[in-house]
């Protein structure tokens, strides 16, 4: 059965809205809401790069916005933030780093958010560079009180293999000034042939013979070192792997000029001084934060290793107790989101720390 692109049907019995907003650079974003009832307690999910909502609410199987919904969570939120592969944005030729959705898209989003819900307790639940984007704006005390934040895979400290370290040191050069292309596009392998789309997945595959498709070749080029890199093969549904690219979309380049940046310092930094009221030391400022952070990584994370063991340990040298870690045994990097036991083996950690945080738990008077 073929799943429908940007679909909701994966989450019945819910009220489904969406709430564009515009940021003050000038960028048309989008909330999507899960409604069943009000609560005093608010999710708000944030995919990372190159993926959308769609990650969240995947009809194939049990998906996380579904799983809050029937387990005490009536309101989900879901934020498609400029990375998203639903707008346009990645696939024109651009500047953008992480410091713009820190400075202008994390804060928008719960503004608008705020209008909905007031000043109900938001609990944050982040994906990859939308973990580190975040974590970027909570530092710098861009976006108010959060009563909690789950990190999957990165946070503040950026580890890599060092397969990945020589693609970031090399690839956007090459990509932009080489071969021609701004972006990298997951469905290069459906380009017409000899273009340079259709030539770079080529390539791409001669390198990869895990499986037969060219999509999940190029995400696992485009992002992480392993033979798939971003997840385990028998993680996923048939059906999962079978549309990767749907869920997975195009990114621009120069996000990885910022995490080049990143991975030489080990950790968030600013790119440039663009923005000077920005930190240039994100990690500096961690002992600030009075948030409670859920740290998960796979065992078999391709992408940032060991980030969040690493990151972890240093946010609870500052703030002993507040922060929790959960290492995934069998999974990788986006796996722990969008695979198929998820449900089963995943989520149940984040509800754990949920409701720690949310009224009546025992830290539910943050």
């Amino acid at each position: 059965m073929r799943i429908a692109r940007f679909t909701t049907e994966g989450v019945p019995n819910a009220e489904v809205s969406q709430h564009p907003f515009a940021t003050e650079d000038g960028l048309g974003l989008e909330l999507h809401r899960f409604h069943r009832a009000d609560s005093d307690d608010v999710i708000l999910l944030l995919h990372g790069l190159p993926a959308s909502t769609d990650m969240f609410i995947m009809p194939e199987h049990r998906n996380l916005v579904s799983f809050l919904l029937d387990s005490g969570y009536p309101d989900v939120w879901s934020l498609d933030f400029r990375m998203s592969n639903r707008f346009p944005y990645d696939t024109e030729t651009h500047r953008f780093t992480l410091d713009d959705i820190a400075l202008f898209d994390h804060p928008a989003a719960l503004r608008e958010l705020r209008k909905h819900i007031g000043n109900k307790r938001v609990h944050v639940i982040a994906q990859c560079l939308g973990s580190v984007s975040f974590m970027m704006s909570l530092a710098a005390g861009l976006v108010g009180e959060i009563a909690s934040m789950t990190s999957n895979s990165v946070a503040l400290v950026t580890r890599v293999p060092r397969w990945s370290k020589i693609k970031l040191a090399l690839g956007p050069g090459f990509f932009d000034y080489v071969a021609g292309v701004s972006f990298l596009d997951s469905r290069f392998g459906d380009a017409p042939v000899l273009t340079r789309g259709w030539m770079i997945s080529r390539a791409v595959s001669l390198f990869h013979r895990e499986c037969d498709f060219r999509a999940c070749h190029m995400i696992s080029f485009m992002w992480g070192a392993g033979n798939p890199g971003l997840w385990s093969h028998e993680n996923l549904d048939p059906a999962t792997h079978a549309r990767v690219a749907d869920l997975f979309g195009a990114n621009g380049l120069h996000y990885y000029r910022h995490m080049r940046r990143m991975v030489r310092a080990g950790h968030a930094v600013r790119h440039d001084d663009r923005f000077p009221a920005l930190p240039k030391d994100y990690l500096e400022l961690a002992e600030h934060i009075d948030t409670p952070v859920l740290f998960l990584t796979g065992d078999r994370n391709h992408v940032f290793r060991d980030s969040n063991i690493v990151c972890h340990e240093i946010m609870s040298k500052a703030r002993p107790g507040l922060h929790e870690l959960q290492v995934l045994p069998g999974y990788g990097h986006v796996d722990p989101i969008i695979g198929k036991d998820a449900a089963r083996d995943v989520f149940p950690h984040i509800l754990e720390f949920l409701r720690k945080h949310s009224e009546g738990g025992r830290d539910g008077a943050r």
